[in-house]
């Protein structure tokens, strides 16, 4: 197991986590190497999704009008905004080839929106490029564990 490797991905990972929990929605978009996917899939067991239902399938510009909208306060599914802790853990490398990185882990999302308390778990796969002594998203893949059931909400897409 390569430790090195390991701390600098969870490291990577729990500070995007604290960023979208900290609304730093502007610092998260650049986390994203051009072309990156942010991929919700609603089966949860699809890997074409191009050619399934998703709750996201973002590209860069829709990533930064989800953002935009989130952050307007003109969009009355996100207002008023959630609170939302992450926790992330049970990380994994599952590949290594040459600057690209596949990273599996858990993510446990609490949310507080109005005067409900939500829970959505799920499992992440990351695919993340080397950049310089940091790392940028090239693919990051979001399954809830409950994709399939009526959510609560899920404004906190992003």
């Amino acid at each position: 197991m390569n430790l090195p490797l390991l701390h600098s991905l969870t490291a990577f990972v729990w500070a995007e986590a604290d960023m979208l929990d900290h609304g730093e929605y502007a610092a998260w978009l650049d986390l994203w190497a051009p072309g990156g996917q942010y991929i919700v899939p609603i089966d949860p067991d699809t890997t074409d999704f191009d050619n399934t239902l998703n709750y996201a399938n973002d590209n860069d510009a829709m990533r930064a009008a989800r953002v935009a909208r989130l952050v307007s306060g003109e969009s009355v599914s996100t207002q008023p905004m959630a609170r939302t802790v992450r926790s992330v853990s049970r990380l994994r490398v599952l590949a290594e080839q040459g600057e690209v990185v596949t990273l599996r882990g858990a993510q446990d999302l609490r949310e507080f929106r109005k005067t409900g308390f939500h829970q959505y778990t799920a499992d992440v796969t990351w695919t993340l490029l080397r950049n310089g002594e940091g790392w940028r998203i090239q693919r990051k893949v979001l399954r809830l564990v409950n994709a399939t059931d009526a959510l609560a909400g899920i404004g906190f897409i992003v």
